[in-house]
């Protein structure tokens, strides 16, 4: 049997899925408990795609923003924690040394 060799297209094929779809699969790929394999087989899709589009995406500069921003509000919201901690002490602190200088000796 011979098969004719088609022409190869240099024209980029396009994704049937858009965007969006993408990104949110590999979203689900990276909460905790979920795996490329267990996200692809509940969207019907190969492992591999979830995980080329999870590659295909870290690349992208609006990607690698997000990711940024989010890990900078991570960070401030841990400092946050730690200066609502350090007022918390302060204040202790300072109504502590208020009842300390009114006690009668």
């Amino acid at each position: 049997m011979i098969v004719d060799k088609q022409e190869v297209s240099t024209v980029p094929r396009r994704s049937k899925y858009s965007r969006e779809f993408m990104e949110e699969a590999v979203r689900l790929s990276r909460q905790p408990g979920h795996t490329y394999r267990s996200v692809g087989k509940d969207l019907g899709l190969s492992h591999e795609a979830v995980r080329s589009w999870a590659i295909k995406l870290s690349a992208d500069p609006i990607v690698q923003q997000a990711r940024d921003e989010h890990l900078e509000l991570l960070a401030l919201r841990r400092r946050v924690k730690v200066l609502e901690e350090e007022r918390e002490i302060l204040a202790k602190a300072a109504a502590f040394r208020v009842r300390e200088t009114e006690r009668p000796r």
